[in-house]
């Protein structure tokens, strides 16, 4: 499985910025040129090949200024971007072929036609290709793609961070970046120009990283994901505990930073109406930069990466299979919660979890499966019933049971694999349902009477009061 990392210059020469700038510039031509030309039904047949054919026949790319390198790997990102734009509406035409085809024949030769890209040949698929294909256009200035063999690494002591080689405008006049790693990228290399600094984009073989050869644990484990700590598995234990305060601390410095810009740009729009135009230049100049801003945001999500990453790594650790909720459901009674809050978990970063507990899974030989997430926090893992959740408790009226939120949750989500009667697509009404009759069958009567700590989870017994009959009050 491959992996893209990124490696940052340090330092770099304003000079050398510039000129990979331009060139960045050029190649951005490039692009507009192909989205122009090939980004509708005119290139739907077309293989980036046949365009550079064309283009050194023709004469036509001597134009663009570039090495002829540069515009042949520009030329074919962009027909490849194209191409998965194309394959996106190809979805939406065959799930709606599907549902409105009868006749399994006719459907054959539309799915046919579709995949060898000759749906412009019917009339029928080419007005749902062109309803739902847009021409698109480009937006990208700031890339540079090399390839594998006009790149050249290199260090100036043993140990020292690397120094990247890169094709320049002149012939034979490389562009040399210094990097911020020790690591030499590899292959085809995408460079993006943000800030003043070069962002150095390459995939790396997972195989090879030494996490992927640490291995998996050797037992079952249900995990829930938590905004305080990224996990929380079926034994009570939590991964990622600085969670919740890295995701704070940035949404509320975010939030304080972006009303100070509002109020600068406020003043600056009213220098602008009152005729004041060098004062609203100077506040834009030096006030609404956006590079620090970048630069601080990308530092943030590396930190909540790694930090989800590293609570990932910890639940293997102990798994060989590990269960989840279906972690691409949006939050619910999020608008219940208060302004801050909501705020908050606006920034949740759940694809990042659902992504680190897939790719670390596969990397280190653990299965990952995916579960209902309908009730899996309000269910007394200990009677089955239905709770009363608050904040991170949840209190069950059944049999007495304190639980911590997460855990209960984690553990439902461990006895949802292989249930027969709830399934990963089983609405949540039915849910409620196949819940409450479960309850019903297994309700405990008589509550236990024993105030200490259980032994099975980590619930807590609350003893109920007793009842004081009217010679005894």
């Amino acid at each position: 499985m491959k992996v893209t990392r990124i490696a940052y210059s340090a330092r770099l020469n304003p000079g050398k910025y510039v000129a990979l700038l331009e060139q960045a510039r050029r190649l951005g031509r490039v692009r507009s040129v192909v989205w122009q030309r090939f980004g509708s039904v005119a290139g739907a047949a077309l293989r980036d090949r046949q365009v550079r054919d064309r283009w050194l026949a023709d004469g036509a790319a001597w134009r663009f200024g570039v090495p002829a390198n540069a515009w042949k790997e520009t030329l074919r990102d962009a027909m490849a971007d194209i191409a998965a734009n194309r394959e996106a509406a190809k979805a939406d035409v065959r799930r709606t072929v599907a549902r409105r085809t009868v006749d399994p024949v006719e459907r054959k030769r539309l799915f046919a036609l579709l995949k060898a890209d000759r749906w412009a040949e019917d009339a029928y698929l080419s007005r749902l290709m062109r309803r739902r294909w847009r021409r698109g256009k480009n937006h990208t200035h700031d890339q540079i793609i090399v390839r594998a063999d006009k790149a050249r690494t290199y260090t100036l002591t043993d140990g020292g961070n690397v120094w990247l080689a890169v094709p320049g405008l002149e012939p034979r006049k490389p562009v040399m970046v210094p990097l911020s790693t020790t690591v030499a990228p590899s292959g085809t290399l995408r460079l993006i120009l943000r800030g003043g600094r070069v962002e150095v984009h390459y995939q790396y073989d997972a195989a090879d990283m030494p996490s992927s050869r640490r291995p998996c644990g050797d037992r079952k484990i249900g995990v829930d994901k938590g905004y305080t700590e990224a996990l929380t598995d079926s034994d009570g234990d939590h991964h990622g505990a600085n969670l919740g305060a890295l995701l704070t601390a940035a949404s509320d410095r975010l939030t304080q930073r972006n009303r100070r810009r509002a109020k600068l740009r406020s003043i600056a729009n009213n220098a602008t109406q009152r005729g004041k135009h060098a004062k609203a230049a100077r506040i834009k100049a030096n006030n609404l930069g956006t590079a620090k801003r970048d630069r601080q945001a990308t530092r943030r999500r590396a930190q909540i990466r790694t930090e989800i990453f590293t609570a990932a790594h910890s639940v293997v650790d102990k798994a060989n299979l590990v269960v989840a909720e279906d972690l691409t459901q949006t939050f619910a009674g999020r608008k219940k919660l208060g302004k801050n809050m909501s705020r908050r978990l606006a920034a949740w970063t759940k694809g990042v979890t659902a992504e680190a507990l897939e790719n670390v899974s596969e990397r280190r030989g653990s299965a990952f499966v995916l579960v209902n997430a309908a009730y899996t926090s309000q269910v007394c893992p200990r009677c089955g019933g239905l709770g009363h959740r608050d904040g991170d408790r949840l209190h069950c009226t059944g049999c007495g049971v304190v639980w911590q939120a997460d855990h209960a949750a984690a553990i439902n989500v461990l006895r949802r694999h292989g249930d027969p009667d709830i399934t990963l697509h089983t609405p949540h009404k039915r849910v409620k349902g196949i819940l409450r009759a479960r309850a019903d069958r297994h309700r405990i009567r008589l509550p236990i009477q024993d105030s200490s700590r259980a032994n099975d989870g980590g619930e807590r017994i609350i003893q109920p009061r007793p009842s004081l009959h009217r010679g005894e009050r």
